[in-house]
Parts: C-alpha cells; sequence; structure tokens
C-alpha cells in the first residue's frame, strides 16, 4: 500500500481499536481472554470462530510492558530501512533461511493428543506456502500472480514435546507456556520457531507474539483442530493455513486489512488497500476501498482452501527481521558453522 504511516501512529490506533472504539482495518479487534473469555462482538464468522487473536494479545502485552511500543517502533524502522535498500539494490537477497521449530503439544484428551503425523503435515504446508510450491497456485487471479512470490524461508522439525494436562481450555494469556502453571517452556527462542498446540477455546484458532516481544513467550499458538491437514484438524480450517498466517505475524506481517479503515496500512507497498477481513471463500473480484482485495492472501482470513500467496513486499518485511540488526537476526548467525 503506497501510503506512509509511523508506526507510532499504527500502535496507537490499534491500542485505540483494540479497546473498543471501533472496528480497526489492519490488525482487526478480536476479543478474548484468558480469565474474560468473551465473544468478540464484530466477529462475522459462523460459528463463533475467532480467525486470529494477534492483536489482541498484542494489546495485552503492551499494556503490561509501556516499552514495548519504542521497540516496536525500532523494528519497524529497521524493516523500512532493508525495504528500502532492497528496492534500491542495495541490499542483497539472503540466501534460504531454515527455522528449527519445536512442536509442544498440550493436551487433556487424546484428540488434542496429535500424532506425528498431523505435525508432518503442517511442517509440510508451512514449506511449501512459504516457498511458493503450494499446488493451489492456480487459483490466484491475473491481477496477482505476479505478485506471488518464494520467501525463500524452509522449517525444519527440530522436536516434538508432548505435555498432559487436564486443562481443557488455555484462552491467550500465555500460561501454555510455562510448565509451572502445568503448559512447556519455550526452547530458546533466539534460535528456534516455538508452536504451542493446545486448545485456546472460545473458537479461537490461533495467535502469535510479534519480533521485539518477551522472549520467554515468543511463537505462536495454534488450536489442534485447526492445526495440519489430517487427524483433528477440521474444515473449512484443515489445510493448515492458520499455522502460515500466525507464523506471518512471527515475521513481522500485519494482517492485510490494516486493522482498521482504507486509511489504515499493512506497511506493504503492493498489498491493496482494504478497510476488513474476509471470509468463506470469497468471489473475485472483491472490491473494497475502491480496489480489489487480495482475499487469497495468507494474512486474510478467506477459508484455508482459498488462501495461496506472499507478495514480494510482505517477503521484504519477513526477511528483514533477520537482518543485520533485525529482532530475529540470531537464527542467521545459529546457521553459520
Amino acid at each position: 500500500m503506497q501510503r506512509t504511516i509511523l508506526i507510532s501512529v499504527f500502535l496507537t490506533l490499534a491500542y485505540f481499536f483494540l479497546s473498543g472504539c471501533g472496528n480497526s482495518k489492519k490488525e482487526k479487534q478480536e476479543v478474548n481472554n484468558v480469565s474474560e473469555e468473551t465473544e468478540n462482538p464484530h466477529n462475522t464468522q459462523k460459528d463463533s470462530v475467532i480467525r486470529c487473536s494477534t492483536m489482541e494479545v498484542l494489546q495485552k502485552h503492551m499494556a503490561k510492558n509501556p516499552g514495548l511500543r519504542e521497540k516496536m517502533e525500532a523494528i519497524e524502522n529497521h524493516c523500512q530501512t532493508f525495504v528500502q535498500l532492497r528496492k534500491s539494490g542495495k541490499m542483497q537477497d539472503l540466501d534460504t533461511i531454515m527455522i528449527p521449530t519445536v512442536v509442544h503439544v498440550i493436551y487433556s484428551n487424546e484428540n488434542e493428543n496429535i500424532s506425528d503425523e498431523q505435525i508432518y503435515s503442517q511442517i509440510e504446508v508451512l514449506n511449501q506456502d512459504f516457498t511458493k510450491s503450494n499446488t493451489d497456485l492456480d487459483q490466484i487471479p491475473e491481477e496477482f500472480s505476479s505478485l506471488s512470490t518464494n520467501t525463500k524461508i524452509h522449517f525444519d522439525l527440530d522436536s516434538i514435546i508432548r505435555v498432559s494436562s487436564t486443562r481443557t481450555a488455555w484462552g491467550t494469556g500465555d500460561q501454555m507456556k510455562f510448565s509451572s502453571v502445568g503448559g512447556s517452556d519455550v526452547i530458546d527462542s533466539s534460535k528456534n520457531l516455538n508452536i504451542w498446540v493446545c486448545n485456546i477455546g472460545v473458537g479461537i484458532l490461533g495467535y502469535a507474539q510479534f519480533p521485539g516481544d518477551n522472549a520467554m513467550t515468543d511463537g505462536i499458538v495454534v488450536s489442534p483442530q485447526f492445526f495440519g491437514t489430517m487427524g483433528s484438524a477440521t474444515a473449512p480450517f484443515d489445510k493448515g493455513r492458520t499455522t502460515t498466517h500466525e507464523v506471518g505475524h512471527w515475521l513481522n506481517l500485519r494482517h492485510i486489512w490494516g486493522d482498521g479503515n482504507c486509511s489504515l496500512d499493512d506497511f506493504v507497498e503492493d498489498t491493496p488497500p482494504s478497510d476488513g477481513p474476509n471470509y468463506g471463500c470469497p468471489t473475485y473480484p472483491t472490491v473494497r476501498c475502491n480496489t480489489n482485495d487480495m482475499t487469497m492472501n495468507y494474512m486474510d482470513y478467506s477459508d484455508d482452501a482459498c488462501m495461496h500467496m506472499f507478495t514480494e513486499g510482505q517477503k521484504n518485511r519477513m526477511r528483514a527481521v533477520f537482518a543485520e540488526g533485525g529482532p530475529r537476526e540470531s537464527f542467521v548467525k545459529s546457521m553459520i558453522p
């Protein structure tokens, strides 16, 4: 989107909207709390499904840690510098980045204790989606097909940790990330993507933590019925795209509609402006803000079968976190023998 908006303005507006004062554009209001799990009044998906709670979690983390806002502003400034260098040709693309991945399975019944095969299926989807090797690329409309790109990010399953629990729902308070309260402790988040698979509750599919936040809670959380492509995975969220979406947040991508109206931005030039998420499998074209929505982008809310792409601009944002001075540069350093 060809609008320049300072990250500080975005965070202020995001906090305002998430506090219940409007229906924001690029990181939409989703309401669920570990102790006060209420249904999101703006959620229009059937069966009260909440596609993503990342922005609600960001709101809570900013309230607890006033310094987080400033840290995220610095990360955004670094990101924009990287993007401009890439556009000018002064910054060479990095080789494929390998992400060691730890999956924590926390279960209270056998359906939640997902099989190794279900976990493998999710890692396969991640690698297909992030390398533009997914089999549904032909579903991208011609208008957007040239923007689809290989991000050159690869995920390697490092280990699976299983924890039995009597808790049936974990909410969004990050308690699943601490063994002291029955969860599973993070494994070195400077070198590993941590994925917690547990029942979040109240229809929440998943949530992520943006770069720059607490290292002890860094990673993503996905409910087991929306993880992978087999076993307990439940349609229409059974193609592994919830995890693709949340990993996008973990790599500093915003929702494609900017969590607000047409004036809010996702800080990506080649994604069109929009004023809200899309659900189901939208017909093309879907027009918002006088442009066609990129409903098939992984950072929208479409059903799994109708998500197909990241853009070059989104790739640059994600790659920026691994560049020198970026919040996840330690992943690249750990690759060097």
